[in-house]
């Protein structure tokens, strides 16, 4: 690269760090609070806008962005009673009206496109390239879901010889939903979005170390005319906050994406009043290379769904499974693919891999760079931080070979740019080893053999298969896990199916005989 290509980068790169830190001056300048009954709550800790603060850190250098305001049990009560009184009206209000609605907020999430795109890189370490669409996608979810609320209570007629039933679909009332860190604003959107569209009413609870562009949502709602209360927001700890939404009585449903120990506190928490619950759980989604792949088309997609996004995707590919005949060739591609990858500054518009999200999380995913050691593979690459930034939160691209099925780091979720490669003998193999996990949310296929294709997608356990493919979604499809991967599906009308009760009506066509007792 030449230097006048360097200093042009450089100078790209400074402006657009300038210009997200402007557009988060005017949320990061107080310590940030909550958003409820279609007002802001911010102020000092001490002014009743909550409990204690905790600092939001910038991924890429370490320095403090700002503070948050941890929500406490009376936040979250307040939230959950605007939720409720707002419940009636916004459930009432006809699916064409909603439909409008939701599309104004669309609009105004193209039109704050870059201001999302850029705080979002700022506060979460995501390269620019990725984040920039994350806000289109965003509005999106919004468009596809509003477009479905006319149609959204609709049913069944299901009739038989004395009676006609059919079924319809309402509302289950407030809900809350919890999201994490990883790709905040497009993930919030994607469980927000349907549960306003079916009519029910929102209590939205971000990750703690990524709250900023979780108020942009919420503000532009607002603003594109949402009625009071009907989307609320409470930051905190998911030890106070979380657990106090999940556990209120008048939130009747929970959904939550993120790591698979959480769910299972959330659904303790939450059976005491039988909520209704949609986890989308940790991955340690298989990417299954066959010799008479596409091996061209399929290292890309290899390399992309493992280092994409920071490697911090619950459906990234974590696991390399490549047929023996050609695993030594393979993999080495892999590594000198992983090794070229541009790691550094997430708002260089060439940067691939950016920081890690907290300074926690990355030394969990270090900590696994022993237990490989320890467990006999090899680091063919990476699983260091060597010429980065010192004090950002940076993993070089990682590549774990000579792994075997039973190893620490073929089973467990490690969230971050680390890939680990297994080899297998033939079909059979295969299957086998894609499904010795806990997990089942994703798996990947690579093969030119289209009934092998069918087979193996067929006997592999996750919800979501692609075949020759990479992660593509589209949005009526079913998005979910089995196993410790998750409960319930996302997606079209599978979305509808969660945040909304499922009614039958039965009417008589006449007179039916109907049985009499204690008649003399």
């Amino acid at each position: 690269m030449s230097t006048a290509m360097l200093d042009t980068s450089a100078a790209e790169t400074s402006a657009n760090r300038a210009a997200a830190h402007a557009y988060l001056e005017r949320l990061s300048a107080r310590p940030l609070g909550h958003f409820i009954d279609g007002a802001a709550t911010d102020g000092a800790v001490n002014d009743g806008a909550g409990g204690e603060a905790f600092e939001i850190t910038d991924p890429t250098t370490g320095a403090v962005l700002g503070q948050g305001i941890g929500g406490t049990e009376a936040d979250i009560d307040a939230a959950a009673k605007a939720a409720k009184r707002a419940f009636p009206g916004w459930a009432a209000t006809s699916g064409a009206d909603r439909r409008e609605l939701l599309h104004a907020v669309a609009d105004a999430i193209v039109a704050r496109a870059e201001e999302i795109a850029l705080v979002e890189s700022l506060d979460c370490g995501q390269p620019i390239r990725f984040m920039s669409k994350a806000a289109l996608r965003g509005a999106e979810n919004f468009r596809f879901f509003a477009d479905r609320a006319p149609g959204a209570q609709d049913g069944l007629a299901l009739p038989s010889p004395a009676h006609i039933n059919y079924t319809m679909r309402q509302p289950i009332g407030p809900v809350g939903v919890i999201t994490p860190w990883n790709t905040p604003f497009m993930l919030a959107t994607w469980k927000i979005a349907p549960a306003l569209a079916s009519g029910c009413t929102v209590v939205h609870k971000p990750a703690e170390w990524s709250p900023y562009s979780a108020r942009l949502l919420i503000e532009i709602a607002n603003e594109a005319g949402l009625p009071p209360g009907v989307f609320n927001a409470v930051n905190g700890l998911g030890e106070v906050a979380g657990r106090a939404l999940t556990e209120h009585p008048d939130i009747k449903a929970v959904a939550f994406v993120g790591d698979t120990k959480t769910g299972r506190a959330i659904m303790r928490q939450g059976s005491e009043t039988l909520k209704r619950v949609h986890f989308e759980l940790g991955g340690k989604n298989p990417v299954v290379v066959f010799d008479d792949a596409d091996l061209d088309r399929a290292l890309d997609a290899v390399v992309f769904m493992i280092f994409s996004l920071n490697g911090q995707r619950c459906t990234s590919s974590s696991r390399l499974l490549v047929q023996e005949s050609i695993a030594e060739d393979f993999t080495a591609r892999v590594v000198e693919r992983a090794k070229r990858l541009k790691v550094g500054d997430p708002l260089e518009k060439e940067t691939e891999v950016g920081p890690l999200i907290h300074t926690r999380h990355r030394e969990k995913v270090m900590s696994y760079m022993d237990v490989a050691r320890e467990g006999g593979a090899q680091i063919a690459c990476g699983g260091d931080a060597e010429g980065l930034s010192p004090d950002g939160y940076f993993v070089r691209p990682t590549v774990f070979t000579r792994a075997r099925q039973d190893m620490r780091i073929a089973r467990e979720e490690i969230f971050g740019p680390v890939l680990t490669v297994i080899p297998f003998a033939d079909e059979a193999d295969a299957i086998q080893k894609a499904n010795d996990v806990d997990y089942g949310l994703a798996g990947y296929l690579w093969t030119g053999d289209a009934g092998r294709a069918h087979r193996v997608a067929q006997a592999m356990e996750a919800g979501m298969i692609w075949v020759n493919s990479e992660n593509v979604r589209h949005l009526p499809t079913p998005f979910g896990g089995m196993k410790q991967s998750g409960v319930g599906r996302d997606g079209g009308d599978y979305s509808f199916d969660f945040y909304m009760e499922t009614k039958n009506v039965a009417v008589a066509l006449g007179p039916h005989r109907v049985p009499k007792l204690g008649a003399s």
